[in-house]
Formats: structure tokens, C-alpha cells, sequence
């Protein structure tokens, strides 16, 4: 009863405080007291108790209070860092502080006339304060408390001396580094878990976080981001001297959990897991923090604190990012601090894959979206961490992982998230010519996922997945085919044996791709011909000799390569295949599923949402030639490039409609024209500039108009409003189709089937395992076109992606933190938020 009797009392506080129409005294402490005292000892109890209507109100109407609110409770977080919390009333003030602030802050984001707050001088601080021009913002004050509280003893870490009244540790003094919390990259010593640190931790942490996510409340729009997260910004300068610890602490206490434990069956359900929680939200700071831009300026995103003390103090001058967690995750270099980082990420990556004979036995964490943008950004600082990862077969430990999740969320909408970080990765590690020969390695692993059953390597697996992905995934994810198939042609130069599966389902995707209705629905579709022939020319040029099921399938489906040389290009031919789409789109891709192999036992099908499954939308996504540049495996700068560099980019999308739309920035990117281009390239390529395929659409406009299970992995039509008019013209199709570069196959197909027909006359054969092993002892030297240079396109960061990663990743921390539900029903901008 007098736990109900308090929460009265703290809900009394709270309707006092709302419909005070008078300023309330900053001095009068009896009345704030009430916010923080231990009447209320859990966050829940705070966010119920003080309702979201009320902080909107309190805002409106008493900005006065509401103000003063805020500067006390820092006030109290301050001045409890200042003693080091030695009892456990104070602990629990400066808890119930640290709480109404990750209730109230979201509420002060969403008005663009309150997000200076923090940032500015306080009238009665002013007037309170010694020397007033030297007096920090109330947010620099807020960070600094909130750091010096996260290395506390006997709060958050555990305390070097006797505790006890008489010895005290300042910690003013307190050299944190001693105190990091987990052993790993930089620290050796390991300290004993505590299950009221990990929380307390916690609590602060989700503070912070709540601290940085102003940026939620900016649109997704480049030019809303250009001044920096003033918050994340002093969090990661030289200003806070906890920076190194904390970047430690947090990449430690991630990279050393280990969710199985002792391996004790159920043991989750019997203890509860203190770790988790920390490990999630430490995860979480350090992907919002991880933030790899340039900083130019540090005025507020209102424009009404230009005159902070960040001002002046940019660590411009020293060596590095002015981010100290970018600097020190760039600079980590010791391969035991590598193989640290790596072991922990995969075994939290595999873990939902984990199988026992005990069903839901083991542990399964939640956060692997999180772990797969840390990776992501580990990658993209730290360029010897990704050498690391692929100079063994490690690099495998990370893609069986991803592509279980691909494969899982294909279905799901309120997944498309995780499916474009899954193949951001594979797109930047197949950039590596170390990928392509690590795929090699035969997959004995045998995860059960509903793809056909298969004996062959990592480079099976994959192909496998994206088929699976492309002909049976959501439409949503059609964005996604230039980038799935830009990885298997990165790998296919270096792919020494592919199985029947695999090479059986790369010529569907031909088959599927090169229909006339789909070449002409939309202006870029071609591109995805031009990939699979590029995938075909590399295996049959360099690596002949063990891919005989390939050559034999090729040989099996030859019509698909003549339809596609004898492509009609006249008006009536045309008009005839787009009319027919509808027809052909209904029945085209099913062809192939009466041969489907059996799928692996005990493997669940991929599932839709759920109806009501809240998702988030995402931002535009560039074009792969935005995404990309071409450049041979081992050299920084382009060479001489065959041919097959018109593949995705100069196609010409559509010039003859829209000459209008020609953009000086696509001449530019190809003005390094090698010397070897041909007269009548060079003229195309200046007459037609190129025209990036369209973006990806913004969930929230996009509308899904697919059948009713919303699958339509074919219409892939445009999607930008200047294509919706667009028509196929002869002269279009043209443009292209004497580009295709089908000579080597061609070729191919004139040396070696009369010479399977014959044999199989001869012998009278009937078995494909007898032709297979004919193709085996062949050889084509001497008889294909001189082998192309091997064109890799690598990964190039570029502000589209940066704005994509950010909303991506506010989207999955928003989802994520329901417990509790700290930004929930705010006035979010930088997504929206969507029912399936």
C-alpha cells in the first residue's frame, strides 16, 4: 500500500507542477525535492507517472517551470558526480534525475524553439555565477556529469580503496583508464560483474543516448544535417576526459559478452542476464557516435547557440578526425586488439544461429542490426581491420550469418532495413580480391534455411541466397538487385568451381532478366543482362577449368544467349512485349519452380510481418554507379577498360526522352577515358551522358502494388517520377543491345556444341554425368576472344550513404528501446513511423 501511497505523492508533484500557472522559485526545494526523492524507484514508474500530454502542455504553457525543471535536475546530476554518490540516497537522486531527463528530452527535441536550450546560458546561472563568461552550457555540464558518474566507484565501477565515509575516492582524481570496464583492446584486467553497475551503467547510457538523439528530430534531408550533433560532437572531443576509457569500455563490454555463458541449457530463464541490456545500449552509443563525416562548424542546429565554448576549441590542429572515437578506432592496429573485435562480433552474429537438441535452450540476442552497422563502420575507419578480417577464412564466420538474415527477412517488410545493411557489407568486402578466393571454402556448415539442398562452397551458398532473394523476396527489396548481383560479379573472376544449384540458378536469373517485357518496362533494367554476362565472361575466362556444371548449363540454356543477340528492336516488336507484360509477369518466374530442389529439413520458411509490426521508413538510396567505382584489383586507378564498362553505367537511361535532365556531375565521372576506347564509344559517351538508375524509393512513398502476397520480384519499374511517362524506343534499345558483350559465350557455344552433340550421337549418350566429364577435360585456349581486365567495383562512401546509415540506425534504436518506450509517440522527423 505505501508503494502506491508514493507514486501518489510523485503523481500529486507532477499535476501541481502542470497547472502552476506562476513561475515556481528555483530556491524552493521542499517542491522540487519531490521530482527526485526515492518515492519512485524504477523508470517505468517515471514515464507512466508523467504522461506525454503533460510535458507537451508544461511546455507550452509554464516554459518557466519546465526550465527550471530541467536546470535542477542537472544541477543534482552535477552536484552528485561532484561528491562520487557515497550513499545510497544520494545513488538514488541522482537514478531518479538521470530518469525524468530521458522522459523529458525527447519532448524538448520536437520544438525547433527548445533544442537551443541546453546549449545556452541560463538567466539566474548568470546571475548566480562568479565569473559568468566562463560558466558552461547546462548540456556540456549534463555530458561531463554523466561521464565522470559512468567511472564512479561503488556506483558504476568498482571501487580501488576501502569504502567506507572516510575514504572516498575523488573523482576529480580518478584516473578512469584504470577503471574501463571490461578486459580486451587496451586493458588487461577483467572486473567482477556487478549487477547494480551493469544497471546503473545502463541508466546512464540510455540518458546519453536520449541526449544524442536530437537528430531525430531534423528531416531527412542533407542540408538539416550539415551542422553536426552539437551533443555527439562534445562527447567525442578532447573536452571529455573520458573519452578513451568510455570508447574502450563500450567496444569491450560488447566484444566480450558472451550471451551462452557456461553453455548451461535454459540457464536464461533461471538468471536474469544484467550484461544484456548494457551490452545493447553500449552498442547502440557507439554506432550513434561513430559518426565518420568532417566537422565544419559548430553552431546549433537552431542557429541559436553560436557562441558556445565549442567554438574555439576544435581539435583541428592535431592529427586524426576531431571525433576521438573515430581517431581511436582508426588507430587500433595490434592483431590480438583485431581478433578481439572480430571473435566477438561473430560470435554474437551466429549466435541466433546456434542449434541444439533442446529447443529454445540457448540464448538468442536481438541486437544484430546493431552489431552489423558496428562491423560496417569498424570496416570503413579502420582499413586494416578489414584486411584482417579477409586474410583468413574468418571472413566466413561474418557472411554465413548475414546470409541467414537475408534469406530470414526476405519476406518481411519491416525488414528492409536489414536487408540493405546485409548487403552493404557483402558489397564492400567483395570490393577485396581476398573475398572472391575465401568463397573457395567448402560450406559444411549447415544452418537449416529453406534454400535447396547443396553440396558445394561459401560461393554456392551465396549465389543460392540472392536467387532466393530476387525471385521470392519483397518487392521493396528490387532497389537491392544491382547490388546483389555487382557482388557475384566482384567474386565471379575468382569463383574455381560452381555446383549444378548454383549455376542452374544464375541462368534462371538471365532467363527471368532477359524477357523483352521486362528489358523494356524499365529504362535501367538492362543493366541487371549486362552484370549476369559480365559474371559468365569472368568464370569462362579465368576460371575455365573447374566450372564445367556452369559451361554445361550454359550449353543447356544456349536459346537464352541467341533470343537475347536476336533481341527485336523495331516499334511493333516492342509495343507487342510491353503489352504482353502483364501476361508474362504472372507466369514467367513460377517456370522454374516445378524443378525446385527440395529445401533443407527442418527449415522454417521465410515469414511476413506480422499485420501491425511497427518499421520505420528509410532515405533514398544512390545509384550503384553512385555507390561504386571500377578499378582493377590491385591498382588505385582505373585501367584500360573493355567493352563491358558500359554494364550498368553507360547505358544510356532513356537520353532521347530526356535531354532535359542531362547533369554535368555524370560527364565528370568518367572523364579518366582510357586511351583504348574506341571512336565511336568516346561519341556515344559525350552525346548521351550518363543517367544513374533510379534511387531507391523511400518506403513512405512507396506504394506496394504488387499481387497480394506483396512479392513481385520482376516489376521492377521506375521509380522516380520522371521515368513513370518513359516509353522504350527503338533507337534506345539499340543504344544498348550492340553493347552486350555475349562474343565470349558465343564463342563458347560454337566450339563446344557440336562437339557435346557428336559425342552424345557417338555414344549414344543420355547421362549428363558423362558430358560433365568430357566439358571437365576440355579446354578452350587459343580458341575464346583475348581474357578483359578483371573490373572490380569497389565501395566509395558518399553522402547518400551516410544519410542512409543515420536515419537506418535511428530507425532501429526508435524500434528498439520500447522498455522503456523513450521516444514513442514524440514528433519524430527524420523517418516515419509505419504499421505493416
Amino acid at each position: 500500500m505505501g508503494n502506491a501511497d508514493t507514486k501518489l505523492s510523485f503523481r500529486k508533484a507532477v499535476i501541481q507542477l502542470t497547472t502552476k500557472t506562476q513561475p515556481v522559485e528555483a530556491s524552493d526545494e521542499s517542491f522540487w525535492g519531490q521530482f527526485w526523492s526515492d518515492t519512485v524507484t524504477c523508470v517505468q514508474d517515471i514515464f507512466t507517472l508523467i504522461p506525454a500530454a503533460e510535458i507537451r502542455a508544461l511546455r507550452e504553457e509554464s516554459p518557466s517551470n519546465l526550465a527550471t525543471l530541467c536546470y535542477k535536475a542537472v544541477e543534482k546530476i552535477v552536484s552528485g558526480a561532484e561528491s562520487s554518490c557515497p550513499s545510497s540516497k544520494e545513488q538514488q537522486t541522482v537514478l531518479n534525475c538521470v530518469r525524468l531527463l530521458t522522459r523529458i528530452l525527447p519532448y524538448i527535441f520536437e520544438d525547433p524553439d527548445w533544442r537551443g536550450f541546453f546549449w545556452s546560458t541560463l538567466p539566474g546561472q548568470v546571475e548566480e555565477s562568479a565569473e559568468p563568461e566562463g560558466s558552461p552550457p547546462l548540456a556540456q555540464s549534463l555530458v561531463t556529469a554523466l561521464c565522470d558518474l559512468l567511472f564512479c566507484p561503488d556506483f558504476s565501477v568498482q571501487s580501488g580503496r576501502k569504502s567506507g565515509p572516510d575514504n572516498p575516492e575523488e573523482i576529480q582524481s580518478i584516473d578512469s583508464c584504470e577503471y574501463i570496464w571490461e578486459a580486451g583492446v587496451g586493458f588487461a584486467h577483467s572486473p567482477a560483474i556487478s549487477l547494480q553497475h551493469d544497471a546503473h551503467r545502463a541508466e546512464l547510457l540510455k540518458l546519453l543516448l536520449t541526449c544524442f538523439s536530437e537528430t531525430m528530430y531534423l528531416p531527412p534531408m542533407a542540408e538539416a544535417h550539415v551542422v553536426p550533433n552539437q551533443w555527439i560532437n562534445f562527447f567525442t572531443s578532447t573536452e571529455n576526459r573520458h573519452a578513451l576509457p568510455l570508447f574502450t569500455s563500450l567496444l569491450n563490454i560488447v566484444c566480450a559478452y558472451d550471451p551462452v555463458g557456461y553453455g548451461v541449457p535454459y540457464n536464461h530463464l533461471m538468471f536474469a542476464d544484467s550484461r544484456e541490456p548494457l551490452v545493447e545500449i553500449a552498442l547502440q552509443v557507439l554506432c550513434v557516435t561513430l559518426e565518420h563525416e568532417p566537422i565544419r562548424d559548430t553552431t546549433s542546429v537552431d542557429g541559436t547557440a553560436s557562441g558556445t565554448a565549442m567554438d574555439h576549441d576544435q581539435g583541428s590542429e592535431s592529427g586524426g578526425p576531431d571525433n576521438l572515437f573515430v581517431n581511436y578506432l582508426s588507430r587500433v592496429h595490434r592483431e590480438e586488439d583485431f581478433q578481439f573485435i572480430l571473435k566477438g562480433i561473430t560470435r554474437l552474429l551466429n549466435n541466433p544461429l546456434v542449434q541444439t537438441y533442446l529447443p529454445g535452450s540457448c540464448k538468442k540476442i536481438q541486437f544484430y542490426q546493431e552489431l552489423l552497422v558496428l562491423f560496417w563502420k569498424t570496416c570503413d575507419i579502420n582499413k586494416k581491420f578489414m584486411f584482417y578480417v579477409l586474410k583468413s577464412s574468418d571472413v566466413l564466420d561474418i557472411l554465413v550469418p548475414i546470409l541467414f538474415h537475408l534469406n530470414d527477412a526476405r519476406a518481411d517488410q519491416s525488414r528492409v532495413g536489414l536487408m540493405h545493411i546485409g548487403v552493404f557489407i557483402l558489397l564492400l568486402l567483395s570490393g577485396e580480391r581476398n573475398f572472391g578466393v575465401r568463397l573457395n571454402k567448402p560450406y559444411t556448415v549447415r544452418v537449416p534455411m529453406d534454400i535447396p539442398v547443396f553440396t558445394g562452397t561459401h560461393a554456392d551458398f551465396l549465389i543460392i541466397v540472392f536467387h532466393k532473394i530476387i525471385t521470392t523476396g519483397h518487392q521493396r527489396l528490387q532497389p537491392l538487385f544491382d547490388c546483389l548481383l555487382t557482388i557475384i560479379v566482384n567474386v565471379s573472376p575468382y569463383l574455381k568451381t560452381l555446383s549444378m544449384v548454383s549455376s542452374t540458378k544464375l541462368l534462371h536469373l538471365l532467363e527471368a532478366f532477359s524477357t523483352p517485357w521486362f528489358l523494356y518496362a524499365c529504362p535501367t533494367n538492362h543493366h541487371l543482362v549486362f552484370f549476369l554476362l559480365e559474371v559468365f565472361n569472368n568464370i569462362i575466362q579465368y576460371q575455365f577449368d573447374g566450372n564445367s556444371n556452369l559451361v554445361y548449363t550454359i550449353i543447356r540454356k544456349r536459346n537464352v544467349f541467341h533470343q537475347l543477340a536476336n533481341l527485336p528492336t523495331d516499334h511493333s516488336a516492342i509495343a507487342k512485349a510491353v503489352t504482353k507484360r502483364g501476361k508474362k509477369f504472372s507466369t514467367n518466374l513460377p517456370s522454374e519452380h516445378h524443378v525446385e530442389t527440395p529445401s533443407m529439413e527442418g527449415a522454417p520458411p521465410a515469414m511476413e510481418a506480422e499485420p501491425g509490426t511497427l518499421k520505420t521508413s528509410l532515405a533514398a538510396l544512390p545509384g550503384i554507379d553512385k555507390m561504386t567505382e571500377r578499378r582493377a584489383p590491385h591498382s588505385p586507378t582505373q585501367v584500360e577498360q573493355p567493352k563491358l564498362k558500359d554494364l550498368a553505367a553507360q547505358s544510356q537511361s532513356g537520353a532521347e526522352d530526356s535531354p532535359s535532365s542531362d547533369n554535368p556531375d555524370h560527364i565528370d565521372s568518367h572523364s579518366s577515358e582510357p586511351e583504348g576506347a574506341t571512336k565511336d564509344e568516346q561519341t556515344v559517351q559525350e552525346a548521351k551522358p550518363l543517367h544513374s538508375p533510379p534511387s531507391s524509393p523511400t518506403p513512405s512513398t512507396t506504394s506496394v502494388t504488387s499481387n497480394a502476397s506483396g512479392r513481385a520480384p520482376l516489376q521492377r519499374t521506375a521509380s522516380t517520377g520522371s521515368s513513370a511517362s518513359w516509353v522504350a524506343t527503338p533507337e534506345w534499345v539499340q543504344s544498348w543491345k550492340q553493347k552486350l558483350p555475349l562474343q565470349t559465350i558465343m564463342r563458347l557455344l560454337q566450339v563446344l556444341v557440336p562437339q557435346v552433340e557428336k559425342i552424345c550421337i557417338d555414344k549414344g549418350l543420355t547421362d549428363e554425368s558423362e558430358i560433365l566429364k568430357f566439358l571437365q577435360h576440355g579446354t578452350l585456349v587459343g580458341l575464346l576472344p583475348v581474357p578483359h581486365p578483371i573490373l572490380i567495383r569497389k565501395y566509395q562512401p558518399n553522402s547518400g550513404t551516410t544519410m542512409w546509415f543515420r536515419t537506418y540506425m535511428w530507425g532501429v534504436i526508435y524500434l528498439r528501446n520500447v522498455d522503456p518506450p523513450v521516444w514513442y509517440d514524440t514528433d519524430v522527423k527524420l523517418f516515419e513511423i509505419q504499421r505493416v
